[in-house]
């Protein structure tokens, strides 16, 4: 029998003491509200979207009587970004998911797993994809600014001075059309397609068939930095030190966080541009509401919106990231 097939004693877990398929608890689930902001646009390219960049302005010159000026051009170079495809399958046997009626909810709960594993790899893979290391994914944005200096990218990449191994970042988007987006290719569908392929002959470890039902999830998409200004990373935060914010012993730790973001938002061309957000795993989001909690600066605030409480720095929401880990290797 395959590892991955679902045996009876998963079956048994399923269901409680009624005979009904017990509600689970997503302890494995996470927060990734990076997924509920990311803008999504059909790429022009069957494989991903050219972006064409504008790399320099034409000359312009002061003109005396009799004399002219030479002609220009400004210079121009494309950008290729590409999709990857992320998928799985789904397969259960039909006589475990037909036990005592209740096929639908039993692939309803099994299939629920498989969304949230897509999701937690669409949002990893947003900051920490890298094509050059594993050419399936698509480029993400942490290898786009992975160093202080040396490149363009690097005037928006802000050190926090974080030498340990317990490094993280805090990361200023702007998503829109012309500024930063998702992409999926030319003439596909956005988003993660969901495919109920029925009852299909299923193959055991050992080429023996048995009836069962398969799924296939589906999610061809890619990352479109058009604009690098409008993406500003705050790297090297070693969260060690966040324990002493907490127990309200080092303030200045937070108030450091609070100069680099006030710079990090002064890095966009033009808010009003792009739609903001502030990205932040948990620990740092921590550190944050606390600081708003206790009025430590004006510009931070938390709002009441549709019944949540939302945290936000310069008017910008801050949302919270669980993707976005505490090892990330020191940038330099």
């Amino acid at each position: 029998m395959s590892a991955n097939a679902v045996t009876l004693l998963d079956a048994a877990k399923r269901f409680d003491n009624t005979g009904k398929i017990a509600k689970l608890v997503e302890i494995m689930a996470q927060t990734n509200e990076i997924l509920e902001d990311a803008l999504w646009l059909e790429g022009n390219l069957p494989t991903g979207h050219r972006t064409t960049v504008r790399t320099g302005l034409p000359a312009a010159a002061w003109r005396i009587l009799n004399y002219g000026v030479q002609p220009s051009k400004s210079t121009t170079k494309s950008i290729d970004d590409t999709c990857g495809m992320l998928e799985a399958y789904a397969e259960v046997d039909k006589s475990l998911a037909d036990l005592n009626g209740a096929s639908a909810d039993w692939r309803m709960s099994e299939e629920a797993g498989f969304v949230e594993a897509m999701n937690q790899e669409m949002a990893k893979t947003l900051f920490y994809g890298d094509i050059h290391e594993e050419p399936q994914k698509f480029m993400g944005l942490s290898p786009r600014y992975n160093a202080l200096s040396g490149f363009d990218c690097a005037e928006n990449v802000l050190d926090f001075g974080g030498t340990g191994g317990a490094n993280t970042s805090i990361w200023l988007c702007g998503w829109g059309e012309d500024t930063l987006h998702g992409i999926f290719p030319k003439g596909s569908q956005a988003g993660l397609q969901i495919k109920d392929l029925g009852e299909q002959t299923l193959l055991d470890d050992n080429g023996g068939h048995y009836q069962g039902y398969r799924s296939h999830f589906k999610w061809d998409c890619g990352l479109s930095l058009r604009d690098w200004r409008y993406a500003v990373r705050i790297c090297n935060i070693d969260t060690a030190s966040f324990a002493d914010i907490i127990n309200g012993s080092a303030a200045s730790v937070g108030t450091n966080l609070i100069r680099l973001m006030i710079a990090a938002a002064n890095k966009i061309p033009s808010a009003n541009k792009a739609q903001m957000a502030w990205y932040m795993n948990r620990d740092v989001k921590t550190v944050l509401d606390i600081m708003a909690m206790e009025k430590a600066n004006v510009q931070l605030s938390v709002d009441q919106i549709e019944g949540k409480p939302v945290t936000r720095f310069l008017g910008m929401p801050v949302r919270r990231v669980d993707a976005l880990h505490n090892n990330e290797e020191r940038l330099v």
